[in-house]
């Protein structure tokens, strides 16, 4: 079965607040919650629905890419507790949010992994390309500053030749349970963040956080016939993880620049070229350029009107991971002659004084439609 847009299992718009999405949550877990409804598969399944969409819903970078691409986002790699989203099924850690938030979180961080690794953040990067390098395609050098493994402790955030030990608090599950009416609460160990293990000795680097801020130099392959909004996934090129936790994704988001004769519709190419009204009226032809830089001729035959269109077949952008070309639309623009001479006026006017129903049909046309209306 289809699964249900994330807005409408939230009953919320798409254009809610974080306030009012966290509102909406909080609301339908503590209702179709499992604990307040035993045995009842169906609310079970109901409360599993709600936290993957909240889980996707509150991360911005989440919510944008599900905006923009639906459940697809987080399909084929895109998902799943290594990927962009996805839900880990653990309702009970998710739901207990919810009290963190109302009965407080002692100081402590949620989220945390057990053991202490935790895995990176996914990473945008907006790469902005001309019309002819969506063409083409190519190999863009980009550098961002991220997160990477700190050399000096090998992740682990401890001292060289020190070990992290575990949480006495919590005895190494991360977490605190304790019973409230016939809730069972679990909310974040405060003493070690949810890690199940303190470091009693840091690495001086990195702070114990097992990583550091470092510029790093990228190479990203550009297919041709990439399109404005492509996305490019570079799996575990994100942000390290904390204490050895794995890499994230980086997602390279393409916009293609506006191009001074072309625009793009698809594969397809469109360009508008002015002629001359002498050229429009006795016919000739005219040279345009095409996007792989070539040069192709038009014909333009006698009579022909402004919005005439001439198609170029397989002159237009490659469709991608194909061999397959779009076309090239020539439309042209009959241009009306200015700062005439005396006698380019004179000769005008005897043409029009000579000229019929035949030499100017649609115009002929539409005013004897005028008489007849109006008489």
């Amino acid at each position: 079965m289809a699964k249900r847009d994330y807005y409408e299992v939230l009953s919320v718009s798409r254009t809610v607040s974080d306030g009012e999405l966290k509102t909406s949550y909080r609301k339908l877990a503590m209702q179709w919650h499992p604990d307040k409804n035993p045995g009842n598969a169906e609310c079970e399944a109901k409360f599993k629905e709600i936290n993957e969409a909240y889980d996707c819903l509150k991360d911005p970078q989440k919510r944008a890419a599900y905006d923009r691409y639906g459940h697809a986002a987080f399909e084929n790699g895109g998902g799943g507790a290594g990927g962009f989203g996805g839900f880990s099924g653990d309702f009970t850690s998710t739901f207990s949010d919810i009290f963190d938030d109302l009965f407080g979180g002692m100081g402590g961080r949620r989220g945390s992994a057990r053991g202490g690794r935790e895995r990176g953040a996914d990473l945008r990067y907006n790469l902005e390309i001309t019309l002819e390098e969506a063409f083409n395609g190519k190999t863009a050098q980009i550098e961002l500053p991220t997160n990477v493994v700190c050399e000096t402790c090998s992740g682990t955030g401890a001292k060289a030749g020190t070990q992290p030990v575990q949480c006495k608090t919590c005895q190494g599950t991360g977490r605190i349970r304790h019973a409230q009416g016939f809730f069972t609460l679990e909310r974040t160990c405060a003493s070690c963040q949810g890690r199940g293990s303190v470091i009693t000795d840091p690495c001086k680097n990195c702070k114990g956080a097992g990583r550091v801020v470092k510029e790093r130099a990228l190479e990203v392959n550009i297919p041709a016939g990439v399109e404005d909004g492509t996305r490019i996934r570079l799996g575990g090129e994100g942000e390290a993880g904390m204490r050895g936790g794995g890499n994230g994704d980086l997602y390279i988001f393409l916009s293609v620049s506006q191009h001074p004769i072309f625009q793009r519709e698809g594969a397809d190419l469109y360009c508008r070229v002015p002629i001359s009204m002498v050229t429009a009226a006795i016919g000739g032809e005219f040279e345009v350029p095409a996007i792989d830089g070539s040069r192709s001729k038009v014909k333009v035959p006698e009579g022909t009107q402004t919005g005439k269109r001439f198609r170029l077949s397989g002159k237009g952008m490659p469709v991608l991971r194909s061999r397959d070309r779009g076309d090239m639309v020539v439309q042209v623009a009959v241009e009306t002659p200015q700062k005439l001479t005396k006698r380019q006026k004179e000769l005008l006017r005897e043409f029009d004084k000579d000229s019929s129903k035949d030499t100017q049909p649609e115009s002929a046309g539409f005013f004897a439609k005028v008489r007849e209306l109006f008489g």
